[in-house]
C-alpha cells in the first residue's frame, strides 16, 4: 500500500528533464513533504490526443469513467496482480498509464495503538517514479475530474517487516519510458515492471510522528526519530 509520499522540487525538475517534459513557466512545483490521497498530486502522462508529454495534477483516488455512485471512497492503490482483469483498472492499464514523481514514500508499522511512520528512499536518495493509472470522469453537473491510483506489488525485504505491499517503483529512464509507451497494451509486455524493487538499493528510516497528521507538510516530516528535537529547533517549531 502507498498512501503518503514526499516530492522535493529539485527531484521533480530532474525527472522532468530526464523524460523530456517542458514546463510552461519553467518552474517545477514546490517541495511537498506529506502528499496524501484525496488531493491533487503531480503526474507525468502522454498528453491526450498528442505525441508530447505533460506534467499535470491528478486527484489521488481513481474514479473510472463509468462510475455512477461517488459516495464510495475511490481506490488510491491498484494491485498489480489484477490490473489486467479488474474493471476499475483494466482500461487505464491498457492506455492511461502515468508516472508519479517521488523522492520517497511513507508506511506505518502498527503495534497496538502505536503507529510508527517509516520513510523509504533509494540509498543514493535519487528521485524515482511510482507507476500510476489515470482516468477521466464526467460528473452529472458537467464538470470533469481527472484522477489516478498508485500501482502496488508484493513487498521486498526492506518493506516486508513494515507492510505486506509496496508501490511499484520505476527508477530508470528505461523503465519509465516503457511504462509510458502507448504502443504497449498487453499485460505481458508490462509485467516485468510490476515486481518488487531491488531491496539492496533502498533504505528505511523511522521518522517523526509529525507526518501522521496530513496537515503537516514541512521538512520535519523527514526527520529521523533521534533527530526530531534538533529539527524542530532549526525550523523554529
Amino acid at each position: 500500500m502507498c498512501c503518503r509520499y514526499v516530492l522535493l522540487q529539485e527531484h521533480t525538475k530532474s525527472l522532468l528533464a530526464q523524460l523530456g517534459v517542458l514546463l510552461e513557466n519553467g518552474v517545477p512545483p514546490v517541495s511537498r513533504y506529506n502528499l496524501s490521497p484525496g488531493t491533487g498530486i503531480p503526474a507525468v502522462r502522454n498528453r491526450p490526443a498528442s505525441t508530447t508529454r505533460e506534467l499535470t495534477s491528478l486527484h489521488w483516488g481513481l474514479v473510472p469513467s463509468w462510475t455512477r455512485d461517488r459516495a464510495r471512497p475511490p481506490p488510491v492503490n491498484a494491485r498489480a496482480e489484477s490490473l489486467a482483469d479488474k474493471p476499475t483498472f483494466r482500461d487505464a492499464f491498457r492506455s492511461r498509464r502515468c508516472l508519479i514523481p517521488a523522492s520517497g514514500y511513507y508506511e506505518w508499522a502498527v503495534q497496538g495503538r502505536t503507529r510508527q511512520p517509516w520513510l523509504f528512499r533509494l540509498r543514493d536518495e535519487r528521485p524515482f517514479a511510482l507507476a500510476g493509472l489515470w482516468e477521466t470522469w464526467l460528473a452529472p453537473d458537467g464538470t470533469t475530474l481527472e484522477s489516478c491510483a498508485v500501482v502496488t506489488t508484493a513487498p521486498n525485504a526492506v518493506m516486508a517487516p513494515i507492510h505486506h505491499r509496496m508501490p511499484v517503483m520505476l527508477a530508470t529512464r528505461e523503465a519509465q519510458e516503457t511504462w509510458l509507451d502507448p504502443r504497449l497494451t498487453a499485460a505481458r509486455a508490462l509485467a516485468p515492471l510490476l515486481r518488487p524493487f531491488d531491496a539492496e538499493t533502498m533504505t528505511a528510516t523511522a521518522v517523526s510522528s509529525h507526518v501522521n497528521n496530513v496537515r503537516h507538510d514541512d521538512p520535519l516530516c523527514l526527520a529521523p526519530v533521534s533527530n526530531v528535537a534538533t529539527t524542530q529547533l532549526a525550523l523554529g517549531l
